[in-house]
């Protein structure tokens, strides 16, 4: 092919992911040792999960129930029998030198997960959901000044390498999609569907270090090779030479590394070269891909049954095992419901935390309140502080106190927003002792109506604004009123004092 006609091509990129969930379970898969790898390197440890002689794995059960809730979520289906094998190959962190893993009989096969993206539903194929154990974790050092200027770095430039077995047993599920991507921002939209379902399910804890990774699949092929319905024969995938790109940790990690993927193969190939198959570490500081390795085959890592583990039977378990309602139900049913709108609906149900603590809040107020102060205004303030909804789930019941004083009537919403709800956050301080010491109690009856008075005879030609038709002055007035009172008059209420003497 010529450079002009290389140049030419139109292209179309291919996208599937393998993503790693950390399950959240108090111990490890195959032992006893907790999966708390925040404790010191190398204690949470035992012959199991360090690969001794003759230590044998036991399966935990709790892994597995999660597992069966992923593949009712993702509607899966789970064989009679599903089976462990051992994938062999080298690693620093992998001290048996064999990850326990399954392969040909996954405990979830053939599922789907629809999300949203840019306003359209997307669907996309999950090929198998399979258990497996982690490795440890490596941390590459290299020396400072002195040995407490030591830091992190890459291994090219390492002076050694640490290695924790803490996190090595840890239970993972392992999602692997079709290749159904088409482009970086989707891939982003459906680890944000995914995660948000785990969390619901109550298998994953997303503010674990480590707890969700990524490996993506990319390769381009010739835009006519794909089919009207979007999907593409399996013999062009195969004939397709593609990347895999590994050391993803994050949504946005993933749009990023793909996006430069896509670019660098597609300059490849219009520069009439070709691409080379091969593993590729994500550089997050820089936002590039680098190549690390060849790839992998199958045939690479030489899988063989697990003899230590009999066949898994638990097939039944999808019907005996209840899930919680899940986030697109939910939001179905809080828009019915609590006659909600869509967006608000979407907002209240972005996390679980965020869901339950509404309906806990919507049970002792108007709807549209609960939402307002949920949806908007503790979201609005955490976001604007890059904080989560897990950061004051401690503190519920004082942002509840504060609605409640808002509800009945004994501070205004705007004090209550700007004021107390931002002084709770960054000071610590819960709402009543804030409009103590802050005099923010409403002011009413007689205290209003003086400033009322007050406002119109020091500002006549508001006034005289308001009666030749200009009804934008009384917003003014208001203002005048509000100041005068501190902000803890009901601007709803001046509204309509200064109008009846205005209009009496």
């Amino acid at each position: 092919m010529t450079a002009q006609a290389a140049e030419s091509r139109e292209l179309a990129t291919v996208i599937g992911l393998e993503v790693h969930v950390q399950l959240e379970t108090d111990t490890k898969i195959f032992c006893g040792c907790s999966t708390d790898s925040g404790e010191e390197p190398n204690t949470n440890t035992c012959p199991v999960c360090l690969g001794l002689p003759g230590a044998l794995p036991v399966l935990n059960e709790a892994a597995v129930e999660s597992a069966v809730k992923i593949g009712k979520a993702i509607d899966a289906s789970i064989p009679e029998e599903t089976t462990f094998h051992r994938k062999n190959y080298y690693y620093p962190d992998l001290p048996k030198n064999f990850q326990i893993t399954q392969y040909d009989s996954p405990i979830c096969q053939d599922g789907e997960l629809e999300f949203s993206h840019e306003g359209d539903s997307r669907t996309v194929g999950i090929r198998r959901a399979h258990l497996e154990e982690d490795p440890g974790s490596i941390k590459h050092v290299r020396e400072g000044t002195g040995p407490l200027d030591s830091r992190t770095t890459g291994i090219d430039r390492a002076d050694y390498t640490l290695v924790d077995y803490n996190r090595a047993g840890t239970p993972l599920m392992e999602i692997v999609t079709r290749p159904d991507f088409r482009d970086p921002v989707e891939v982003r939209a459906f680890l944000e569907k995914l995660e948000e379902v785990l969390e619901y399910l109550g298998v994953f804890d997303a503010t674990r270090d480590g707890s969700l990774r990524i490996d993506a699949n990319l390769s381009l092929i010739d835009a006519e090779d794909v089919n009207d319905d979007g999907s593409i024969d399996e013999a062009v995938l195969e004939a397709a030479n593609r990347t895999e790109v590994k050391n993803i940790s994050s949504h946005k990690g993933a749009e990023t590394a793909l996006a430069f993927e896509a670019s660098r193969q597609k300059k490849l190939v219009q520069s009439g070269r070709e691409v080379a198959q091969e593993t590729r570490h994500f550089n997050e500081t820089h936002g590039n891909t680098v190549g690390m390795r060849s790839k992998e085959e199958e045939k690479d890592y030489r899988y063989f049954r697990e003899a230590d583990l009999p066949p898994l039977r638990v097939s039944h378990w999808k019907e005996e095992i209840d899930i919680p309602e899940l986030p697109d139900a939910r939001r179905d049913r809080f828009v019915s419901e609590y006659d909600l709108s869509e967006e608000a609906a979407s907002k209240l149900t972005s996390t679980k935390q965020v869901a339950d603590f509404f309906e806990a809040v919507a049970e002792r107020f108007d709807a549209d309140l609960a939402a307002t102060w949920v949806a908007d205004e503790l979201l609005g303030e955490l976001n604007y502080r890059d904080m989560l909804i897990t950061d004051v789930e401690d503190r519920f019941d004082e942002i509840e106190r504060l609605v409640e004083l808002v509800a009945d009537d004994e501070i205004t919403a705007k004090n209550a927003k700007e004021t107390v709800l931002r002084e709770m956050l960054d000071e610590g301080d819960d709402p009543d002792a804030i409009v103590d010491s802050e005099g923010l109690g409403k002011t009413s009856g007689d205290a209003v109506q003086q400033a009322v008075e007050a406002a119109i005879e020091e500002n006549p030609d508001a006034v005289a604004d308001y009666e030749d038709g200009d009804d934008g002055a009384i917003n003014f007035l208001v203002g005048q009123v509000m100041g005068k009172t501190g902000g803890s008059a009901d601007p709803g209420d001046v509204n309509q004092l200064l109008r009846a003497e205005l209009d009496g």
